[in-house]
Formats: structure tokens, sequence, C-alpha cells
């Protein structure tokens, strides 16, 4: 299977990292496809085909990843369009805010549509750890959507969902990725007026939320389950939580979660 990826900023970069790591497809056979230089020539070093033509870029793919601003999708994808094998490939488009509707609009060839999905990662899939949320689109078959799942899923964990969940998703996972790294600023910096070195409550702040989510995962337990197994009455840890949520502490995700919808 070939792979174009084209637009490698934040989140394409992040996109050709996790494939390199997750080997689900042969360096080889991937194909970036930006314009800067500088990009071209950091993967061109670790064996990716590389260009600054999309149309070339798209030609000989199975799978065309378009992961550029959204602004810039409708001219990037009517800029390949006459390239695109609509019988033979698949096309991804990762840009917040793009609707299918416009997609076809922009695409129709003859009445003919190219299987066409919308995907939206975080930058945690350059770690193989992103969580993807998979719309299928448009002229979408089980087939297709087979490989579209299974190759995000070598690069973490991927849930097929509806166009009208995406915006919920995008802030739930991509956002929500910045919202938890405030949380380990916020308390590195807690944990440096407890005395700590700033980088040591930074590694502590990360151990701890990683096993934070080991447990969960591990276990199943609903939070709540299992913050109480540390709470104990009259203890320092039910009077930190107390502190936090009279802060607003639960409130404040909630709002900023919605805020981004």
């Amino acid at each position: 299977m070939k792979i174009a990826i084209i637009g490698a900023g934040a989140m394409g970069g992040a996109t050709v990292e996790g494939l390199l790591k997750s080997q689900y497809i042969d360096t080889v056979d991937i194909t970036v496809s930006d314009p800067s230089a500088a990009v071209l020539e950091k993967f061109a070093q670790r064996g990716v085909h590389v260009t600054s033509d999309n149309q070339q870029a798209a030609a000989e793919a199975d799978i065309v990843c378009v992961v550029v601003k959204p602004w810039l999708v409708e001219r990037v994808l009517k800029g390949i369009k006459e390239t695109l094998d609509y019988r033979r490939q698949i096309l991804i488009v990762v840009a917040a805010g793009v609707k299918s509707a416009d997609i076809q609009t922009w695409m129709a060839k003859d009445g003919d549509m190219i299987p066409t999905y919308l995907v939206i990662p975080n930058i945690a899939i350059a770690q193989l750890a992103s969580m993807t949320f998979i719309v299928p689109a448009i002229a979408a078959e089980p087939q297709h959507t087979e490989r579209v799942k299974a190759l995000f899923d070598s690069m973490g964990e991927s849930i097929l969902t509806e166009e009208s969940h995406l915006a919920a998703g995008t802030t739930l996972a991509s956002c929500g990725i910045a919202y938890a790294m405030r949380y380990v600023r916020a308390a590195s910096e807690g944990g440096v007026e407890l005395g700590f070195k700033a980088d040591e409550a930074k590694r502590i702040v990360m151990q701890t939320m990683k096993g934070a989510v080991e447990l969960l995962a591990a276990t199943g337990l609903h939070p709540e389950a299992a913050i109480d197994l540390v709470t104990t009455p009259g203890g320092v840890t039910i009077k930190g939580l107390n502190e936090m949520e009279h802060a607003g502490f639960t409130s404040s995700v909630i709002r900023g979660l919605k805020a981004g919808c």
C-alpha cells in the first residue's frame, strides 16, 4: 500500500513521523509533498519520497491524505482532482471544520466521487498514541473503511463516528491534548512551589498522569471509583480535591470543552 501526505506541517509532519515509527507502511511507499525545502530534506534523509508537486505525490498513491490548513483545502483538492483515480484511490482530508458537502461540490467528476474520509487525529500520532476520529464521508465502502481504520489504529486508537460529532471529538481529543498539557504545566509549577526543581516536578507529574491512565485502562474503573481508592477520610487527597472543586475545576474543564464546539 502506498500513501501520499500532502502538507507536512505540524499535523502532517506528525502523521509522517507516526507512519515511520509504526512501520505499517514501508518507508519507500510513503510520499510527502510540501512547499518547504527544509521539511522535504528532513524526510528525504529518512528514506521517504519527497516532492513539492502535489499532483506527483497523489498520482501513484493508494491513499491520499490532504493535511493542510482548512482555508487551503479547496485549492489543494482542486489542484489534484484530475490526477486522482476515483476507482482505485481513497482520499483522506485532515482539516477541522471542512464539510463533506463542500468536498463533494469541489471533487465531483462526471457524477462520480472518490471514496472520502474526514479524519481528525492529534499530534500524539507521532508517538503512536493518537486518539483519531474517522468519518466515512462520501462513497465509502466497508473495505475502504477497514483500510483507513487499520492505518490509524497502527498509530494509536481510532473511532468511527458521524460528521455531526466531529467538532466535539476534535475538542475532546485534539484540543484536549493541549488541555492535558496545561494541567501538566500547572501541576509542575505547583511542584516547584512545594520544593521540587522544575524538571523533577514535570517528571513526577508526567509519570503520575501516565500511571492514572494505565490504571483506568487496565481496570476499567470509573475515574471516581479509582479516586476513592486513594481518598481517605480527613486525608490530604480529599482536601486537595475539594480545594480544586471550590475553584471550579470540573466546571472549568467542561466549559472549556464546550467552548471549543
